[in-house]
């Protein structure tokens, strides 16, 4: 399979509609990132630890279901999964204005349908971190995570706002149905990629079991420098930065009664600062280095929060303030994700990069589903604000993994050596 020339990505038509089918989707999954919350609060009063439950149903999937779908990602073409994923998302998200038209929502079945959701978010995502490389190359791994991060930050910056606009003149239901059509919309255009896939080839050697396969993928997370130290960081980002997020939109609703328009666009602006970020990232990473330029913008990001559990001075300073950490917040992880996300990508060869992905993702996400279980029972037990606070101190330990590692030194993609299934095969693992 050919690869685009230098500066031709947006020439590529395949790669064109991939961007443009995650850019909707990544668009429509930012409403319901405000939509879903209101939905709780609002039309079924859900309390501090529901409102943990609820987020948690979001994360969960991936600390139980990646690790087998990081196998399964191995095994097959990628694309297919891709456009599933968004086909069961699309009716996931599509249930629940149906269960709010039919009068039988609750929270408990507001926490299955999101479940679902986020179990088919799983697949997808193992699914296009694996499948990129194979699309444009590793030679235009950081310009086309970077372009595809800036749809993200986009999504970011007009989502929330439209996620709150939709809520607060169309309510919540409605919000979410758009969401669901996103998906519908991104799946179709997915069945247009025209670029024959290969067939993922099996790894060398007798057969082996299913669990060894998820062995082998998660000791080459842990065992790969550059891997271990971000997946370290990431988990413990995760962990105390969703004790935060759990009670953020409970804290701007209730303690600063905030509208759901004014909370969409202040969660609106960390979108804006990923935006910047987004733009600045490669530059940055060529001028200064990739490893310089990654620890810089984490250190940027992981200092910001803490200006969120101190906000105050009635509500317009204190949304001002909180849109000004979000702000300056998904600046420093866009530029971050960027590095990162490229790193993992050739860090490892194709043949294991859906494992090595899946034991990424377990401990990241499945460290997010405790801390929002976590933030949940904290608000209810220490308050809003303390629960914050904790999680704002937290994220500033996660740093510590990456410093200590090699990235500092690096200084692009080129000096990694991709390492593959077999360089952790070892004597003694059950066949």
């Amino acid at each position: 399979m050919s690869e685009p020339d230098d500066g031709s990505l947006w020439r590529d038509a395949d790669f064109v509609k991939f961007w443009s089918a995650e850019s909707l989707s990544l668009l429509g999954a930012q409403v319901s990132l405000v939509a879903i919350p209101l939905l709780a609060v609002t039309t079924l009063s859900a309390s501090p630890l529901q409102m943990g439950v609820v987020n948690a149903a979001q994360t969960a999937p991936f600390l139980l279901f990646t690790l087998l779908a990081g196998v399964w990602v191995d095994r097959v073409r990628r694309l297919p999964l891709l456009r599933a994923a968004n086909f069961g998302r699309a009716v996931a998200y599509g249930v629940i204005p149906l269960a709010i038209l039919l009068d039988v929502m609750n929270v408990g079945l507001l926490g299955v349908l999101v479940f679902l959701g986020a179990t088919l978010t799983v697949v997808f995502d193992l699914a296009y971190q694996s499948y990129l490389p194979s699309l444009v190359g590793n030679h235009h791994l950081i310009d086309a995570n970077g372009r595809l991060e800036g749809s993200r930050s986009f999504a970011q910056a007009a989502g929330p706002g439209l996620g709150g606009l939709l809520v607060g003149v169309l309510t919540a239901p409605v919000a979410i149905l758009v969401n669901a059509a996103t998906y519908l919309i991104s799946a179709t255009t997915l069945l247009t990629i025209g670029r024959k896939e290969p067939a993922p080839e099996p790894e060398p050697g007798p057969a082996v079991s299913l669990l060894t396969q998820i062995g082998r993928g998660v000791r080459l997370a842990v065992s790969n420098t550059y891997l271990r130290a971000l997946g370290a960081e990431a988990a413990t980002y995760n962990l105390f930065n969703q004790m935060l997020w759990a009670v953020l939109i409970l804290f701007m609703s209730r303690g600063l009664h905030l509208s759901p328009l004014t909370i969409g666009i202040v969660l609106s602006a960390e979108g804006v600062g990923a935006l910047l970020g987004s733009a600045v990232a490669a530059r940055l990473s060529r001028r200064y280095g990739l490893g310089p330029t990654l620890i810089a913008s984490i250190l940027v990001a992981n200092l910001a929060p803490l200006l969120i559990p101190v906000a105050g001075g009635g509500p317009v300073l204190a949304a001002l303030i909180i849109g000004l950490a979000l702000f300056v917040n998904g600046a420093g992880l866009c530029v971050y994700a960027i590095q990162a996300i490229s790193v993992r990508q050739a860090a490892v060869t194709s043949d294991v990069l859906g494992r090595t992905n899946a034991g990424y993702r377990f401990a990241v996400t499945g460290a997010a589903a405790i801390g929002a279980l976590a933030g949940g029972a904290l608000g209810e037990w220490i308050g809003l604000r303390p629960t914050m606070l904790l999680g704002a101190l937290g994220t500033l330990a996660a740093i510590w993994f990456v410093v200590r590692s090699p990235i500092p030194r690096l200084r692009d993609l080129a000096e990694l050596e991709p390492e593959s299934a077999t360089a952790v095969s070892t004597a003694g693992e059950p066949r």
